[in-house]
């Protein structure tokens, strides 16, 4: 499937273009400045822990088991720092490529309904988050583009092979 396909089919599910989605990356300032850098970007990633591991969903918890809650943020902190306009820690951490779908492929449970519980979970952390409750612009920017990275992690792993699947 080519990655117009799956940017079509991940718009069906989510109701979110990829240009849509794209727009959170090309705010200026951008959203790393935007959110207050590595410390506004911890919070974010906190609170959305915060929020995930009480969760009794099942799914939820099998997605998350195989991390400590510390680990998880930390993860997630490391990704969004980079994503959002600062330094590369991601990459210092694991390696060069992201890899969204590659990482989530072994999570057979995630599906469209975890998806949208994920989505939930950080809209929740947005609206507590102490900068993001007053920047609408970058509020409605991550929405877009959270509903969006969300969905398509789903979709994609639907096609990938199994040399695609990273390996823990």
């Amino acid at each position: 499937m080519s990655k117009y396909e799956l940017q079509n089919e991940t718009h069906k599910t989510s109701g979110v273009t990829f240009e849509e989605s794209e727009q959170a990356l090309q705010l200026q300032p951008c959203l790393y400045e935007r959110l207050g850098k590595e410390a506004g970007i911890e919070e974010l990633s906190t609170l959305f822990y915060d929020r995930i591991f009480p969760d009794d969903d099942p799914v939820m918890k099998h997605i998350f088991s195989s991390s400590t809650r510390a680990e998880a943020i930390e993860n997630q902190y490391y990704f969004f720092v980079q994503t959002f306009g600062g330094p590369h820690l991601y990459q210092q951490k694991k390696g060069k490529y992201t890899r969204l779908v590659g990482r989530h492929a072994n999570y057979t449970s995630i599906g469209h309904s975890a998806a949208e519980r994920w989505v939930h979970h950080m809209t929740l952390a947005m609206e507590d988050h102490e900068i993001l409750r007053n920047d609408e612009v970058a509020k409605q920017a991550l929405k877009k583009y959270f509903q969006y990275t969300a969905h398509y992690i789903v979709v994609a792993s639907e096609y990938m092979r199994p040399d695609q699947v990273r390996q823990y």
